[in-house]
């Protein structure tokens, strides 16, 4: 028997974030890696944040490998270097945020913050390895797409600082 475990939530709306992933335009914007029944597959394994102006989403230096995928709004990403020069990146709707560490189980390497009201989808690591473990398939697809961000950020100059 499957019985689902107590680390994965009902069933949501994800229509929102397959639309805006869909019409995103940034460089550095996610591709959509999944079909209609997948994403309703992944939904019991994201959680909704919604976050108003102003909110840190994390800070530099924390160690939660938290993968963020955003649906609406805008997110501010910004560290101080050891010469206390402030960098700054914006990402949008479409594309992810904390897959530095997602990635590398190291610590963030930079703070994010909503600079206007937004709404993202949270996969905290615990879940994905449980999504690894039921659905690979589904979890290899977020994984690439994922990825894919993050080598688009590492590979623009400018856009580095982005990958959180």
């Amino acid at each position: 028997m499957n019985v689902p475990l107590s680390t994965v939530s009902p069933k949501v709306d994800l229509q929102g974030l397959i639309n805006a992933i869909a019409q995103a335009s940034a460089d550095d914007s996610m591709i959509n890696p999944l079909s209609a029944a997948q994403w309703d597959v992944l939904s019991p394994y994201l959680l909704p944040v919604v976050m108003p102006a102003g909110q840190v989403l994390f800070t530099q230096g924390s160690t939660d490998r938290t993968l963020y995928l955003v649906e609406s709004g805008s997110l501010s990403v910004h560290f101080q270097d050891d010469k206390e020069r402030l960098r700054l990146a914006i990402v949008g709707p479409g594309s992810v945020v904390g897959e530095g560490a997602f990635f590398s189980h190291r610590a963030r390497s930079a703070t994010v913050q909503a600079s206007a009201p937004s709404k993202l989808w949270s996969l905290p690591a615990l879940r994905f390895t449980e999504l690894s473990n039921r659905q690979p398939a589904i979890a290899l697809g977020l994984a690439m797409a994922a990825g894919s961000v993050l080598a688009k950020r590492l590979g623009n100059r400018r856009r580095r600082v982005a990958a959180t």
